[in-house]
């Protein structure tokens, strides 16, 4: 039997692999073939579904319920105020460079060394699924959401990304808005008393005031920001409308629904419509034997702001990942290799807690 050292340094070297292969959302085809060599190498049977690769345990029941492993293997552009090559792997000071070294190449090579690990044993109290997902940084549709009629029924997961391997217990959901705030068009020089772009400073003053009432334990309050405004295209003519675009980071107390219509109800805007209503905020109870056995090994409780493939599941999702969320899309992203060797200790750690 291969030793969690032996797994832990194949581990590494896999992200180097990943790092080093180019796997921007949606072109993630040659980042899926490292990760099919890695089952092959131990023997595992896996399939793919387009650029999405997953396997199950060796003696999956069906009688069990069934947890699912999943991180992604895809990755943003490199930020353009990189000084390394964004492409090369490489450790210095006991850190590995890299692009997607952090989000989410650690978490997902560190799961994947977990899976590996209890893959053959007999008698789990929970069948295990591994998921490397594709498209999750652009929300695709080909990625982890297009994964789960597919694999078996998943009864609750854990999500790989960067958390310093403390237990995100909830994470806030994501609905966009383009809202119009309308006028009449005229000639500059022209008197006019319903020019679009006043008509938006008392829009834009709702937004800045308007608080959501429910807040949530673990995420707080929904955030909602106005992130985006156009309007006009010449020096001496009123515009017939402002254009908005709105952010909102949704708790847990409010369905993506109901955060829909509290605005298309309350807001002064003359038209306000979401984009997409799937980017539900997610969560796992307290007292899931995951999270109970995460804090016992010391592990801290806290609700994530930002965004994952746990918000296309209807199951309770536990986000837990080394590395940190803020190097995510930075320059000169980097990931510590202890921070990976631990990541692996702490993942089998968890499950030997609870599958066991």
């Amino acid at each position: 039997m291969i030793t969690i050292e032996k797994l832990t340094e194949k581990a590494i070297s896999l992200l180097k692999n990943l790092i080093e292969t180019q796997s921007f959302s949606s072109e993630e085809e040659q980042t899926a073939a490292l990760i099919e060599a890695w089952f092959i190498e131990f023997k595992i049977p896996f399939q793919r579904t387009k650029n999405n690769v997953w396997a199950t345990n060796k003696y999956f029941d069906d009688s069990k319920p069934t947890l699912l492993l999943n991180s992604h293997h895809d990755t943003v552009k490199p930020n353009s105020a990189y000084t390394n090559d964004p492409f090369k792997a490489f450790v210095e000071d006991g850190k590995l460079y890299g692009l997607g070294s952090n989000d989410a190449g650690g978490c997902l090579v560190s799961l994947i060394a977990t899976f590996t690990n209890f893959y053959a044993q007999e008698n789990l109290k929970y069948n295990l699924v591994i998921v490397a997902s594709a498209e999750e940084e652009s929300s695709g549709p080909n990625g982890l959401n297009s994964m789960l009629s597919i694999i078996p029924h998943v009864d609750v997961a854990i999500v790989g990304e960067p958390t310093l391997m403390n237990l995100a217990v909830a994470e806030k959901g994501l609905v966009v808005f383009d809202a119009v705030v309308k006028g009449t068009p005229s000639h500059a020089a022209h008197p006019n008393n319903n020019n679009s772009i006043y008509n938006a400073i008392e829009v834009l003053q709702w937004f800045k005031d308007f608080k959501f009432e429910k807040t949530s334990n673990a995420l707080g309050d929904v955030k909602m920001t106005v992130t985006q405004i156009n309007a006009g295209k010449q020096h001496n003519v009123v515009p017939a409308h402002v254009d908005l675009v709105v952010d909102v980071r949704v708790n847990d107390a409010y369905s993506n629904q109901e955060i829909a219509d509290i605005l298309q109800e309350q807001s002064p805007c003359t038209e306000i419509k979401p984009r997409s209503l799937r980017l539900n905020s997610s969560s796992i109870s307290t007292d899931h034997d995951l999270v109970k056995a995460g804090i016992i090994m010391g592990r801290e409780t806290y609700g994530s702001p930002t965004l994952s493939d746990q918000s296309v599941l209807t199951c309770q999702s536990l986000k837990l990942g080394p590395g940190d969320s803020t190097r995510s899309h930075s320059a000169n992203e980097f990931i510590y290799v202890s921070e990976i060797e631990e990541g692996i200790q702490i993942y089998i750690e968890l499950l030997n807690r609870v599958i066991i």
